[in-house]
């Protein structure tokens, strides 16, 4: 039922949102050298490591670590990445992933591939038998600001929680943090 959710929904998104994310897609196009979306390496179900799309944010060979990692990330900021992290606009592309199976609207945020400590605390706990989300837990509980163990201590919960009802509290939820601008990236 959760796959027929998120593939109907997310048909749905793209149908609504096709128009602004093609302007989206022109303005990252046009105000930065580069290509308009970034393939970053995630880790998906059972540690299979995917392509995830985003919206370009940052200046071409900017360091492949999460960004809460950088010294400066505001430095590899392009013109508009910040207005996109802002609203969380550059997530639209994950669109395709949830279509693709790759992804779900709710889960634990998938790990970059070089994030061996939080791949190994997940596997450790069984979290990586499900498949990773645009949002989960952990994002409306602290997002990038959660240490690692703390993180994995909400995708666990998650995990041994799940339910469609769960999932809609953390979709609304989410929906609440994005408008209000809690926690989202600058």
């Amino acid at each position: 039922m959760k796959r027929l959710f998120d593939f109907w929904l997310s048909l749905c998104f793209m149908a609504i949102l096709w128009f602004p994310m093609v302007v989206i897609a022109l303005a990252v196009k046009f105000s930065s050298a580069g290509p308009v979306l970034y393939w970053s390496d995630r880790v998906g179900i059972n540690n299979r490591i995917f392509g995830m799309p985003k919206f370009r944010t940052m200046i071409l060979d900017t360091p492949a670590v999460a960004t809460h990692l950088m010294r400066n990330p505001d430095a590899y900021l392009t013109p508009i990445g910040s207005f996109l992290r802002r609203f969380s606009l550059d997530e639209l592309p994950q669109l395709w992933s949830i279509l693709k199976g790759d992804m779900s609207f709710v889960g634990p945020r998938p790990a970059l591939y070089n994030q061996d400590d939080l791949v190994a605390l997940r596997t450790a706990k069984g979290i990586h038998k499900i498949m990773p989300g645009i949002t989960g837990w952990a994002q409306i509980n602290g997002r990038d600001e959660l240490p690692i163990p703390i993180k994995v201590q909400f995708d666990e919960y998650y995990l041994n929680n799940r339910s469609f009802l769960f999932d809609l509290e953390i979709l609304w939820m989410t929906f609440l943090k994005v408008v209000r601008r809690e926690g989202v990236a600058h």
